[in-house]
């Protein structure tokens, strides 16, 4: 039904028949994968609501508070409500945290002191934290104030190197920070019980080791998370998986409630911790995008596989492949020039609802070490729950899609991004 209509539709939006076809093909495979995600966010769904009903959500807790934001039952009945969800001993959830590197900054200076050592045992992390840390020097990183870094690398099957970990692991080891998420390195994913393997094992080693996980792009994506296999701490962005595409700002650090309050000092003062912080009345869109959100992630993951499958049928490499178990939001597509990157980006911005007109271009952008591209028209700045794409114009020219808050959504961009590989001859479709 209303099949010819709906080729139409995606005809009158600049989609060749023939990518159309292309694609058509490659969903109508996907419905059993697809239905099995539906269940995992009915799983998730159902966390979520459970969590907010037990803690007596009502409108009461929608209402603002400024200033020094003193008693803001809202905002401590969202971190109540987060705790729950994640099964953790306490949780800050803030608009002042204002990026996921900011939350996973303010975890790590709370935590820290001068003399203790971080070690990451997946290898490098996110670029942004290069700076954070001190692996690149930046005025006011952990490395200036007495932090210091060690790195153990994952195996080019991407397994940990435990040999390795245990080696690395000394009496100045403060904390493990285990990056959930791929960021720009070509590896895979780790799930939550690989992240429960090596916490277990650093524990063995050290049980004062703490450890905390990069969480972001990974919420709801499974019906566990890392704090239910020993995370001391797990770290966010509202404006990817929790906030469900409303939350405008803001971040979560959860965890035990030690770390947690250190945190909270951290980002307030010490003395005041988790007692000050003025909503502003973003409560209410805090918690219904985090009711929102186990659908909304279904919706990205749907966009990701799809994307893996076309793409890969092309002949392209894909990270993960197009069968293969998801842990995060993100699908790597390789793409061999900047040229290819560019035409990719361009369709995402065209398939987008705000600034569907503008042509992205790679720049170079802070916190980065070459240039970036990044395609998000998104409501939300930067929010790359909504449907986005970026890319370190560098070889071997991969580029990162995730997101859409709505699967067909999703499945537009995808077919936008082909259609521009195609108009430029990149793509051939017989």
């Amino acid at each position: 039904m209303f099949t010819k209509e709906l080729k139409e539709s995606y005809q009158s939006l600049g989609i060749d028949p023939k990518v159309y076809d292309f694609c058509m093909e490659a969903e109508e495979a996907l419905k059993e994968r697809f239905a099995s995600i539906d269940k995992i966010a009915e799983f998730n769904q159902l966390k979520v609501l459970k969590a907010m009903q037990e803690n007596r959500l009502s409108d009461i807790h929608f209402a603002a508070t400024t200033g020094y934001g003193y008693n803001d039952i809202g905002r401590d009945t969202l971190e109540q409500v987060y705790a729950d969800i994640f099964h953790a001993e306490d949780a800050l959830v803030r608009p002042q945290l204002m990026s996921g590197t900011h939350a996973l900054t303010i975890a790590l200076s709370g935590n820290l002191r001068p003399g203790d050592e971080i070690l990451s045992p997946v290898g490098k992390p996110y670029d942004t934290l290069e700076g954070v840390i001190g692996i690149t020097p930046m005025n006011g990183s952990l490395a200036e104030y007495g932090v210091t870094y060690r790195q153990v690398d994952l195996l080019d099957d991407g397994g940990f190197d435990f040999d390795g970990i245990r080696a690395a692991i000394n009496e100045k080891t403060r904390l493990a920070t285990i990056q959930r998420s791929k960021g720009y390195a070509n590896r895979p994913t780790l799930s939550v019980e690989q992240i429960g393997e090596v916490i277990s094992f650093i524990k063995e080693i050290n049980p004062n080791i703490i450890c905390m996980v990069d969480n972001c792009y990974g919420e709801f994506v499974e019906v566990i998370e890392p704090t239910d296999v020993g995370a001391d701490l797990c770290v966010g962005s509202l404006i990817k998986n929790p906030g469900g595409g409303l939350a405008p700002v803001g971040g979560y650090i959860v965890g035990k409630q030690e770390y947690v309050e250190n945190a909270a000092f951290r980002l307030s003062a010490p003395g005041l911790g988790k007692e000050v912080g003025a909503t502003l009345g973003l409560n209410a869109t805090f918690f219904q995008g985090l009711f929102l959100a186990p659908t909304v992630v279904a919706a990205a993951l749907k966009g990701a596989i799809f994307a893996a499958n076309i793409y890969e049928k092309l002949g392209y490499d894909v990270l993960p492949n197009g069968t293969e178990d998801r842990f995060d939001i993100i699908q790597a597509v390789t793409l061999n020039s900047p040229e290819a990157v560019i035409a990719f980006c361009r369709g995402i911005q065209a398939a987008a609802p705000v600034d569907s007109f503008v042509s992205p271009e790679p720049w170079e952008m802070p916190g980065y070490t070459c240039d970036v591209i990044m395609a998000a028209g998104a409501f939300v700045q930067g929010s790359s729950i909504e449907l986005s794409a970026d890319a370190p114009i560098k070889p071997p020219y991969t580029v990162f899609f995730q997101g859409g808050l709505t699967w067909y959504h999703a499945k537009f961009g995808i077919l936008m991004s082909l259609q521009k590989l195609y108009e430029e001859g990149i793509v051939v479709l017989s």
